[in-house]
C-alpha cells in the first residue's frame, strides 16, 4: 500500500461511485469491509471486461489494509489503474476514496490488487479478445 501522503490523489479511472447506507454498517456504525471489497471487486471487473471483451473472473486478490472506517451517507469512489495484462489474465489496483461532497480534499481508505481470468461461456480460461 502506497503511504497516503506520497499520493493524495486517486490513481487510476473512476469506475464506480456509490454512497454508503445504513444497511452496509457493523455493530459499530461502520462500513463492513467486505462491503468495499465487493465493490473494489466490481469495479476492477468492469475494467476487466472491457479490455478482455467478454466475460472474466476473479481469480486473486492481494493484501489490503484500512486506512479509517467508513461513516454512513460517505461517498466513495473506486478507481482502476490496469498494471498487466497476459495472455488470459487482467492484474488490476483498485482504491476507494471518501468524496467530500463540498469539494473538500478525498480520503484514501484502501486499495488492493485484484486479478481476473477472461473465461469463454463454459468457464473456461480463453486468451483475452478472442
Amino acid at each position: 500500500m502506497q503511504n497516503e501522503d506520497e499520493n493524495p490523489t486517486p490513481t487510476g479511472q473512476l469506475m464506480l461511485q456509490t454512497l454508503t447506507l445504513p444497511a452496509d454498517t457493523n455493530a459499530s456504525g461502520d462500513i463492513y469491509g467486505g462491503w468495499l471489497m465487493t465493490k473494489m471487486d466490481l469495479a476492477g471487473s468492469v475494467s476487466a471486461q472491457s479490455i478482455a471483451r467478454g466475460r472474466v473472473t476473479t481469480v486473486a486478490v492481494g493484501s489490503m489494509v484500512f486506512l479509517r472506517p467508513v461513516p454512513v451517507g460517505s461517498s466513495v469512489g473506486f478507481y482502476v489503474e490496469v498494471e498487466e495484462v497476459g495472455r488470459s489474465s487482467i492484474r488490476t489496483l483498485v482504491e476507494a476514496w471518501i468524496m467530500d461532497p463540498q469539494g473538500g480534499e478525498a480520503q484514501k481508505i484502501t486499495e488492493g490488487e485484484f486479478v481476473y481470468v477472461a473465461i469463454d461461456g463454459n468457464g473456461r480460461t480463453r486468451p483475452i479478445g478472442k
